[in-house]
């Protein structure tokens, strides 16, 4: 299946899941980003693949005077509610629907990881910024360890294959510091600074095998979720043991998260 028309399907529907777990996660890297942004009091701002909106409301917060934009409506719908008043815009990268140059900064949390062919979409990001505007995006370390791979750590370790029709991330290729590095200033940036981020999600682990693993939320959750009863529980076994080394003494558990956080100016 072709990767883009992959993850439409992937998070269609998907919205109120991923507010409720893993975007927790992604909460994270909101200030930073906008800090490689340097989105201040009134700063231009577009934030690319906004999810539930956590990006612009702290944009708003700061000042700026933003846009939004998803590909998945329910997302769309999730960030307006968040976010009162937000001008937000269903579109699928790489299309932007804003004129040339309309942007200060334009910033995307977790988003350039969801797209078929990563430097189109950079070159379209770059077309709606202004001359000196600066761009920032944050994608997973790959491939993913800690919150991001402990379910398919777990579908491994129960010896279930990956699908033959769900197609492998473009982005792969670019999850580490030089690679990432290169795509963006390939894609005529200039300045680029890439830098590693590391933090610790606490969260009980039964809530995170239900919203990471029986959601339905990313790739793993679909493979869980195609399983009979009996590989199922197989997979929860071992996520019980593999999370078990994780354990935090309030009962919860601290999977560590790994993130790049690229910058670079128009």
């Amino acid at each position: 299946m072709d990767f883009d028309l992959y993850e439409r399907d992937l998070w269609d529907g998907r919205a109120p899941a991923y507010e409720r777990g893993f975007a927790r996660v992604t909460r994270y890297m909101v200030d930073p980003l906008l800090d490689a942004a340097g989105v201040v009091d009134g700063t231009r701002f577009l934030d690319v693949g906004t999810g539930p909106g956590f990006v612009s409301r702290a944009a708003v917060r700061r000042g700026a005077v933003v846009s939004a934009m998803d590909a998945e409506p329910g997302m769309v719908e999730a960030a307006r509610r968040n976010v009162p008043g937000l001008d937000a815009h269903v579109s699928v990268l790489p299309e932007v629907p804003f004129p040339d140059g309309t942007f200060g900064a334009v910033a995307g949390n977790f988003v350039i990881n969801h797209v078929g062919e990563p430097h189109v979409a950079l070159a379209a990001l770059r077309r709606v910024l202004g001359k000196g505007g600066r761009l920032a995006l944050s994608c997973w370390v790959m491939p993913g360890s800690g919150a991001l791979g402990i379910v398919r750590e777990a579908t491994e370790r129960a010896e279930v294959p990956w699908p033959d029709d769900i197609p492998a991330s473009p982005f792969m290729e670019y999850g580490e510091t030089a690679a990432f590095r290169r795509l963006v200033a390939e894609a005529g940036f200039g300045d680029v600074t890439v830098e590693e981020v590391t933090w610790e999600h606490a969260v009980d682990p039964e809530e995170w095998w239900e919203t990471g693993a029986l959601s339905r939320v990313g790739t793993n959750g679909v493979i869980v979720g195609r399983q009979d009863a009996a590989t199922v529980a197989r997979i929860k076994a071992a996520y019980d043991e593999i999370i078990a080394g994780y354990a935090l003494p309030d009962g919860r558990v601290a999977l560590p998260a790994h993130a790049l956080l690229a910058s670079g100016i128009r």
